[in-house]
């Protein structure tokens, strides 16, 4: 069989990765295409994928955003229109789902944050639709998941990728030179919103308020990993000792493995974290998502709602990492995914 997978976004280069070399195994032919956003691209050439590059991320307006996925859809269709695909896969890459309609090519999405309106349109145009058991079917009912398209697996889509994770300590000391980090010194790993302007604080002003109190302690080296180019160079221009800015892509998991705690105002760092079993804390301002209000209730994730909340947050060395294993569950998702031909889908498959 011949499997379509698009990567639009950094998480889901780590995600699909063991995925696609299981494919490959049982005698599956792969075609990945990827979408410049983060560090996409640079993580797909650390993991060994080879993508087509395709379009470019659209903006941040209503307007921008769906001219920009009706521009990537023509050329991801144009792109592979004359290949014999059978099965496109994606993690909710919306341009991606309406190029595979277009081909009429059967579509499987995956996704782990219910609360998007662009559900509408990649859950609408696919078969089927692969989720957490955290997300039940009534909360995405509203999107067009009938029974017959809704696929649940038991688990979180970070523990597919993190379960023969080993740790690579070299990560982490190519940041920090041992000479800057006395054994008593507390790293942290962040990673800041997606709206973020150090200056402006748009939507979300905890995350600065928390960098400005974590880098006034002389104890802590705060890592942080900006999401843009504007970031970065909003990030640098404070020109604040204890702060380190990585140049280029970070094998994440491996960074956070070797820091004392994370703080994101994203997900899938934070859930990265709760796998392993370094304390997170999330800054995130949005609707919460269901899978980590379960990582709430395990214990595996802290959700900081307010600046009061930032005193939750404790910069101290990490107690011994206990991971959140799922050992079976890649194999679980892919079946799910394969299931995708069959003439059932949903819980008719099962």
């Amino acid at each position: 069989m011949r499997i379509w997978i698009d990567l639009a976004n950094s998480p889901h280069v780590l995600f699909f990765a063991p995925l696609i070399r299981e494919m490959e195994v049982r005698g599956h032919s792969v075609l990945v295409t990827a979408r410049v956003l983060s560090q996409t691209i640079e993580l797909a050439d650390i993991y060994g994928l080879e993508a087509r590059v395709i379009g470019v991320h659209g903006g941040y307006g209503t307007g921008s955003k769906a001219t920009s996925i009706l521009k990537r859809s023509l050329a991801l269709r144009n792109a592979v229109r004359d290949e014999p695909i059978d099965l496109a896969v994606s993690h909710n890459s919306y341009a991606h789902a309406v190029a595979a309609r277009m081909l009429g090519i059967r579509v499987v999405t995956l996704m782990d944050y219910e609360h998007t309106p662009a559900n509408h349109l990649s859950f609408r145009l696919a078969r089927r639709v692969v989720l957490p058991d955290a997300i039940g079917p009534d909360a995405v009912r509203k999107y067009g998941v009938t029974s017959r398209k809704y696929v649940p697996y038991p688990g979180f889509k970070e523990q597919v990728y993190l379960a023969d994770f080993q740790p690579d300590p070299r990560v982490l000391e190519e940041l920090i030179d041992e000479e800057d980090r006395p054994r008593e010194s507390v790293v942290v790993v962040a990673r800041p919103p997606a709206d973020f302007a150090i200056y402006h604080r748009f939507e979300n002003p905890l995350f600065a308020v928390w960098l400005q109190q974590a880098t006034s302690n002389p104890a802590v080296k705060v890592i942080v990993l900006p999401r843009n180019d504007l970031q970065r160079r909003e990030l640098s221009s404070l020109e604040i000792p204890s702060l380190v800015i990585p140049v280029g892509a970070v094998e994440g998991p491996a960074l956070i493995h070797g820091a004392d705690l994370i703080v994101s105002a994203g997900g899938t760092m934070n859930r990265e974290a709760a796998m392993l079993g370094v304390p997170a804390y999330s800054l995130f301002q949005g609707r919460q998502a269901a899978v980590d209000r379960a990582l709430e209730r395990l214990g595996r994730l802290t959700l900081v709602p307010d600046e009061a909340g930032l005193e939750s947050i404790r910069l101290e060395k990490k107690p011994t990492p206990e991971p959140l294993r799922n050992p079976d569950l890649k194999e679980n998702i892919l079946n799910s995914i394969l299931q995708g031909m069959d003439g059932r889908s949903g819980s008719e498959a099962r």
